[in-house]
């Protein structure tokens, strides 16, 4: 059990640190070659920072363990909101008036209705791999057409999410290097980890997903979040949730099922995707109302939360 425990803990510690320096790698050479800082945000940035969830479910789908890289979407999503969301509202009130939240909103409804019709099949096979990438295409594009017609300026500066990026060659190589590296290591570790807990406890490897490892790839995001709301940027906070449960269904979901078609649990058809769906709705129905999410909707939110992982085991 400690072993397995160490293997988790070591694999999701290295997701977390091999994810942010292959970020920064990648940033460091598209700032080197010229790229502009808004496409750089709208897509190194947003594709780089989901690669460890994407490692991740990579390797538990090809490793013969479906339920932890569908769980692993899910269960992220799941805490992007309730966890995520919830405890920078007890620092500071994270307000819902970013620019082009509401339509971003209506586009994470959308994905999130076309996932759940997906699983509701029992299985995510290679086509709808296909077409859940192919709207994840759709929508950097839009994002970037809508960012360089001025329809929608960007909110903040990428450097607060990554820090700073190298620009010497060596440098930017061998940081591309480690993330190369540790990204696949750490996602073995981590699948390792979380296959033999399960084994341990006798629960299915779909309930380790939807807890552990989804709220140990959602740590970034939660690092992030606490760090706007700290800096009273909460539009920032709200903004990294809507898109980062947009690219766990699009990208991370589309790609895993186009290398790996895979088999869903059946728990995760009858309850954890509705209340994916309700989190969901319970963070468009903010973004609609401007509703800022303060102390008594972030302590809804951690309750919540906290009763799900409870149902869960």
């Amino acid at each position: 059990m400690l072993l397995s425990l160490f293997l988790l803990a070591t694999g999701v510690t290295l997701l977390f640190l091999a994810g942010d320096i292959f970020v920064r790698g990648a940033v460091g050479l598209a700032e080197s070659i010229g790229v502009s800082p808004l496409i750089i945000g709208l897509t190194v940035v947003a594709f780089g920072t989901s690669a460890p969830e994407l490692f991740t479910s990579v390797q538990a789908a090809v490793s013969g363990a479906p339920g932890i890289a569908i769980g692993n979407v899910v269960g992220s999503n799941i805490a992007n909101v309730l966890l995520v969301l919830g405890l920078p509202a007890l620092i500071f009130p994270v307000r819902a008036d970013g620019a082009g939240l509401r339509r971003n909103l209506a586009a994470m409804l959308a994905v999130t209705g076309l996932f759940m019709w997906m699983l509701s099949s029992g299985g995510i096979g290679r086509l709808d791999g296909a077409v859940l990438f192919a709207v994840l295409c759709a929508f950097v594009a839009w994002q970037v057409h809508d960012a360089l017609t001025g329809a929608v300026p960007p909110d903040h500066d990428f450097h607060e999410e990554i820090g700073p990026a190298p620009h010497d060659r060596k440098r930017v190589l061998g940081f591309l290097a480690a993330g190369v590296i540790g990204l696949p290591i750490a996602a073995q570790l981590t699948v390792a980890g979380a296959v033999r807990i399960a084994e341990t406890f006798g629960v299915s490897d779909a309930v380790i997903g939807l807890t552990i490892v989804a709220v140990g790839t959602s740590l970034p995001e939660l690092a992030t979040s606490l760090a706007a709301a700290l800096k009273r940027h909460s539009t920032v906070a709200l903004g990294n949730i809507v898109g980062s449960n947009i690219f766990n269904i699009a990208c991370i979901m589309g790609l895993t099922a186009l290398i790996s078609p895979m088999a869903v649990d059946p728990r995760i058809i009858s309850i954890d995707m509705w209340v994916m769906l309700a989190a969901g709705v319970a963070l468009a129905l903010l973004g609609f109302a401007r509703i800022p999410a303060g102390k008594p909707i972030g302590g809804a939110m951690l309750a919540g939360f906290a009763g799900y992982i409870v149902t869960v085991f």
